[in-house]
């Protein structure tokens, strides 16, 4: 890369002005990555938090469902959950983390009183009553999972990315930059030393032809004093 820089003073003034430019953009991508993993960590506890819930909750509804279903048939349990007529409602809004954009989900009408589930309380039994609400607990653990782990992943994409960027300035440009300083600065060097010797023999040879002159005026004045002497 070296080899297709020009050395002159103006550019080595505006790799120098990159050099210092690329080492901020270093610093402060370097701050971003650590507190982005700082941020990723503490998700990731929640993230794992929110599993377990969601494996606890799960097993639960199975086993909700499982009781209702050999107390009251299956008839009844999908009659109980033909019945429901508001189902929920999710809206999604998002927040910023650090600059990266994530999703945090608002559900409604989740979790139901008995009466706004539709089914009949008197036809029903409370094997049902528990199924309805081992699975609304479910459907909200289930959502908050889908907010955390998608959270997760827009941060894990957001460190590589600025890990990349890092590496970037890091292994490539500014060494490249630094080489190309060094390659200038050693031609500017060369390039004195050159203009140096020059000048010096220059001077020389200035010097040399001001002593010749001389002595030529000398020896024409001594040539010119010779007749008058005789």
């Amino acid at each position: 890369m070296a080899k297709d820089v020009k050395p002159t003073r103006k550019n080595l003034m505006q790799i120098e002005d990159r050099i210092e430019l690329s080492e901020r953009g270093h610093d402060t991508l370097e701050k971003k990555r650590d507190g982005l993993i700082m941020e990723f960590m503490d998700i990731l506890d929640q993230a794992q938090d929110v599993r377990e819930d969601l494996d606890d909750s799960y097993d639960r509804a199975q086993n909700a469902i499982n009781k209702a279903r050999a107390m009251e048939g299956d008839v009844a349990v999908r009659g109980a959950a033909a019945a429901l007529k508001e189902h929920p409602e999710l809206t999604t809004q998002s927040k910023n983390i650090m600059g990266v954009v994530v999703p945090q989900i608002d559900s409604t009408g989740v979790k139901k009183s008995l009466d706004e589930r539709g089914y009949g309380v008197m036809g029903t039994s409370a094997r049902i009553d528990e199924a309805a609400d081992a699975y609304e607990e479910l459907i909200e653990n289930i959502i908050l999972a889908a907010e955390v782990e998608t959270a997760m992943k827009k941060m894990l994409e957001e460190i590589e990315t600025t890990k990349r960027r890092v590496n970037a300035l890091e292994f490539k440009l500014l060494p490249d930059l630094h080489d190309n300083k060094e390659y200038i600065e050693q031609k500017l060097e060369e390039q004195e030393r050159e203009e140096i010797f020059r000048m010096k023999k220059i001077k020389a040879k200035k010097e040399e032809e001001e002593d010749e002159l001389a002595a030529e005026e000398a020896e024409q004045e001594e040539a010119e004093r010779l007749p008058a002497d005789d």
